[in-house]
């Protein structure tokens, strides 16, 4: 405002200074408009100081958490709570700089802002976080405070935790996607905050309230939405929209306590299969019964039952030294192999790369990073929410970690790697995962990979170049197998069973990373080359 009345003032000067010089009269005037300029000025200049003070604050804030992060760049974004903190600055907070003081901005910093902001990340980003800390709290089964307070497992570096804007905004997202079941739990953690003290700057306690009472009738709790909606009163009492909400409430409560209406059922979360995979991640386990129908085997899971781990389970299951029958390489210095599930067959092998191996490989691969696709209609590939990772394709010819690291999987596997695809690099994102899903193209499909001529995918070979503080294990929800990613170790198994057909037990999902950054990398073997490797077979396991 300072600066609009400076600019008026020097307007009507400029528009009159003509007259002026012929008068002393009029020429005293213009002490009295020097004074008003200078106070003006004097104006603009505290609030030009403000402006600063504030930005000097900003910068060594920023510069606070950059010094910290920048440690471990990997480590520290691990933490869900600092990459949606980054998100959100980059997304807003440099962009709310930019309005604040674009008019006062040196040309310089300017343009340098201007192209940074071309690749900063948008809301679609920022959403994308937000529903990856609601996935995590679903999955790891979190409380709202905990998740606000960063006080997750698991080695992380946490600056500080989510504020009321926060908390609010989650709530938003998920209020914009009808989740009234998060939405009403990140706007009651939004509340409690604001009531210990938090001083919001994009919402306040009428907005917070107005929101949360009608989430809570949308989830048919009408008594909760009644007790908000008094409790906006009570801060804003003639508040129309609460004022008409309290009659509707109140109507409608007074038809259900007669049982003229029948409340609601409570929404309490998401069911179906991932239920089972969910407890599979959180390192639970899970019953399986199985049936037979109609010549195929049928499958229910109960959960809380013990099934995982049972004696006679543990029984089949063994570590040993694998030499592969004596094969050259593996004579003097067998690998170790110990077993994770017994039918199917899935075994892990430790010690499959070097340190200095996982960097080349890292280092060949980010540049390379692409959003992960799956393989929909038509063969058009698209992203998912269910597979949320970047990857880089890798192959023999192009890197030579790539190639000794293929020699090594055949030495192990007895498989011909010629015939196999190239090294898939993936790296998870905030809350990353890829949720159950089989690697093999179904029988009905007449030629898998046709475009490839090799057949179908023989086997897998996952092999984790991260250690993950917490989350991202692999589970397979048909059988309860667990597989937690430990750097360095390779987990195998075969997708199709020796009569060809697809092994649909081998299911499995990458489970949501709750702490750290997760990097495997994927080789898939297929059928063409294996001929005299792994003799065909006329029984199904169904």
């Amino acid at each position: 405002m300072e600066v609009c009345y400076l600019l008026l003032i020097l307007f009507s000067f400029s528009s009159a200074h003509d007259e002026f010089y012929s008068s002393i009269g009029q020429m005293t005037e213009l002490l009295y408009v020097e004074k008003d300029l200078l106070t003006s000025l004097a104006n603009y200049i505290q609030v030009e100081q403000i402006k600063l003070d504030q930005i000097k604050r900003w910068a060594q804030n920023q510069a606070n958490v950059l010094a910290f992060s920048i440690e471990d760049p990997e480590s520290f974004l691990g933490h869900p709570i600092n990459a949606f903190s980054l998100l959100k600055r980059l997304n807003r907070d440099w962009g709310n700089l930019d309005t604040f003081l674009r008019t006062n901005l040196s040309t310089d910093f300017f343009d340098s802002l201007g192209v940074g902001m071309e690749k900063f990340p948008n809301e679609g980003d920022q959403v994308g976080v937000a529903e990856a800390l609601l996935r995590l709290q679903d999955t790891y089964v979190l409380d709202t405070d905990t998740l606000s307070k960063g006080e997750l497992p698991g080695t992380s570096r946490l600056l500080t935790g989510l504020n009321v804007d926060d908390c609010y905004y989650l709530s938003m997202v998920a209020y914009k996607k009808n989740d009234f079941y998060h939405a009403v739990l990140w706007l009651s953690q939004a509340l409690r905050q604001l009531e210990q003290g938090e001083t919001p700057t994009t919402v306040d306690a009428v907005t917070i309230l107005d929101y949360l009472s009608y989430s809570l009738y949308m989830q048919g709790d009408l008594e909760g939405a009644t007790r908000y909606t008094k409790q906006l009163l009570r801060i804003d009492p003639l508040n129309q929209r609460g004022l008409d909400n309290l009659f509707f409430f109140d109507f409608h409560l007074e038809k259900q306590k007669t049982g003229q209406e029948t409340p609601e059922p409570l929404e309490t979360g998401r069911g179906g299969y991932d239920a089972v995979y969910e407890q599979l991640c959180r390192g639970e386990s899970v019953k399986l019964v199985r049936w037979r129908h109609e010549r195929t085997w049928m499958f229910r899971y109960t959960l809380g039952s013990s099934f995982r781990q049972t004696a006679r389970k543990q029984s089949r299951l063994f570590c040993r030294y694998h030499d592969n029958h004596g094969h050259p390489s593996l004579l003097i210095g067998p690998v170790k192999e110990e077993d994770l599930w017994d039918q199917p067959r899935i075994v892990r092998y430790y010690d499959m790369v070097t340190d200095s191996d996982i960097k080349m490989i890292k280092e060949s691969a980010k540049p390379n990073l692409i959003r992960s696709e799956v393989q929909g209609e038509n063969n058009k590939n698209y992203a998912i929410p269910s597979r949320i990772s970047q990857n880089a394709w890798l192959g023999e010819m192009e890197n030579t970690v790539v190639d000794k690291l293929a020699k090594r999987l055949s030495d192990i596997t007895g498989l011909d790697t010629s015939t196999a695809e190239k090294m898939q690099v993936v790296n998870y994102g905030v809350g990353g995962q890829y949720e159950p899903h089989i690697d093999f193209v179904e029988d009905d499909v007449e030629e898998p990979y046709a475009e490839l001529g090799t057949g179908n995918r023989i086997a897998t070979w996952l092999l984790y170049i991260s250690d993950v503080p917490a989350g991202g294990a692999t589970v397979f929800p048909r059988v309860g197998a667990i597989s937690l990613p430990i750097k360095g170790s390779a987990v195998f198994w075969y997708n199709l069973q020796p009569s060809g057909k697809g092994d649909f037990r081998t299911q499995h999902a990458a489970c949501p990373v709750l702490v750290g950054s997760k990097w495997v990398a994927n080789t898939w073997l297929h059928e063409r080359g294996q001929e005299f490797r792994r003799r065909c077979g006329l029984q199904s396991t169904d």
